[in-house]
């Protein structure tokens, strides 16, 4: 249902940096790059995490009660990505657990504090 979501950046370079290097375990690439606006998935008619410089030209701010999940496909990659990206430089907003019944979640800010979550459903 979902073709993409959009993060604000204020350095695109390296908010692309950090994406890919968080996601490599899961074969993501940039399958888009504008200059101004970065398409990352992990491959054609897939959903699709995009960075992007705000275009009123503002500084991006992240919103209070937005989140974007990402499901790399098992508990043990929510924890690996979760830890990259921490070690990348990301703040820690909740370890890696079972939230309830059938949802293992993990939580972190990234560097211009996007709140993510890295999931796995069962």
């Amino acid at each position: 249902m979902i073709a993409y979501t959009t993060i604000g950046t204020a350095d695109i370079e390296k908010s692309k940096s950090f994406y890919l290097s968080v996601l490599e375990d899961i074969s993501a690439s940039v399958v888009m790059d504008t200059g101004r606006l970065a398409a990352i998935g992990t491959g054609a008619g897939g959903a699709m995490l995009a960075v992007c410089t705000p275009y009123d030209g503002e500084a991006p701010s992240p919103g209070n009660g937005n989140m974007v999940a990402i499901a790399p496909g098992s508990k043990e990659l929510v924890d690996k990505l979760h830890a990259k990206a921490l070690e990348l430089g990301a703040s820690d907003e909740g370890a890696p657990g079972q939230r309830m019944d059938g949802f293992y979640g993990a939580y972190i800010r990234d560097l211009d504090g996007n709140k993510i979550c890295f999931c796995h459903f069962g």
